[in-house]
């Protein structure tokens, strides 16, 4: 007797290549998983503009990635000493106003040559629930009083129409590129646990539409690996809300085996342990010791280098 409910996943029809330039924009699920396909030494921009959760500060970061839309100083706002923008991750601020807008429009830029050469966008939905200052959605609060910000649930129809706008913009700046929704598995429950569902109710139900009506858009199930097939706390972190390590490597399984080419895998299998090399930090003292693994590492490098052209230059030690 088969005690679980495993996910049957359909390959892509075109799987993403180790060559393959990718993209990730939404929840810190996507940084788990982006935090995979770096560590492969791929071309992924992981949260160009930092961590979002909703599907319209998503679309707004998508909006300034393919049209370029660089921050004003006007966009900016002074709290507790440091200077920050409503529409980036707080890992964007900076003491100063011009350190701000030096990080946040470089990191813009940066993004849309980027997004040119995707084959793939990943767009990972966290939650249907916004914040609004003066009736404009945050993508960050940065730690200001609730008392701020107007909570609402989106609708559907919201949700699909922000999702819609989306794929149309990414497709501006690249037409050939293919976007994969998922849905975060990370439960949300500072408004308690059935606003969390009907929240993931509302994101499922708007992509279920999305990759209905629209052409090269797909759905990648991480949300019902975690609830459906591994749905036991064992897989879960201990605030009992993030997936487990544990989790997160079984979900990055089933995404190489549905969703990367085979012939791509012992190219990523080599990147990854060269990645932990690279990582180590030799714990000896002796210099000798030190310099051999160094340069045994440099050669091994190389070599990886020489196999893969496209990989370019990797930053040593």
């Amino acid at each position: 007797m088969d005690f679980r409910t495993t996910i049957k996943i359909d390959p892509l029809s075109e799987p993403i290549k180790h060559s393959d330039k990718l993209m990730l924009i939404g929840s810190c699920f996507s940084d788990s998983i982006g935090a995979r396909f770096t560590a492969a030494m791929m071309a992924a921009s992981v949260n160009p503009l930092g961590t979002l959760y909703n599907p319209m500060s998503i679309a707004t970061a998508v909006e300034r990635i393919t049209r370029c839309r660089l921050v004003q100083p006007e966009e900016l706002f002074e709290a507790n000493g440091v200077w920050n923008c409503f529409d980036f991750h707080s890992a964007f601020s900076s003491a100063t106003a011009e350190g701000a807008l030096q990080r946040m429009n470089s990191a813009i830029t940066a993004a849309h040559e980027h997004l040119k050469g995707c084959k793939y966008v990943f767009l990972t939905l966290g939650t249907a629930i916004t914040y609004s200052l003066n009736g404009v959605v945050v993508g960050n609060c940065h730690k200001l009083p609730a008392a701020q910000f107007e909570r609402r649930m989106c609708s559907v129809k919201e949700v699909t129409d922000a999702l819609e706008a989306a794929v149309k913009m990414l497709r501006e700046v690249n037409m050939a590129v293919k976007v994969i929704f998922t849905v975060s598995p990370i439960r949300h429950i500072a408004d308690g646990l059935s606003a969390n569902s009907l929240s993931k109710s509302t994101l499922r139900v708007a992509v279920g539409e999305i990759t209905a009506q629209m052409p090269d858009c797909l759905y990648f199930p991480s949300y019902e690996i975690v609830i459906d097939d591994l749905r036991d706390y064992r897989f879960y972190a201990a605030d009992m809300l993030h997936p487990s390590e544990v989790a997160v490597n079984y979900i990055w399984e089933q995404l190489r085996t549905s969703c990367i080419d085979p012939q791509s895998l012992q190219a990523i299998d080599r990147c990854e342990r060269m990645t932990k090399r690279l990582r180590h930090r030799p714990m000896s003292d002796n210099a000798e010791v030190v310099a051999r693994f160094r340069a045994d590492t440099e050669a091994a490098l190389n070599r990886l280098r020489a196999d893969y052209p496209y990989l370019g230059s990797k930053e040593l030690f």
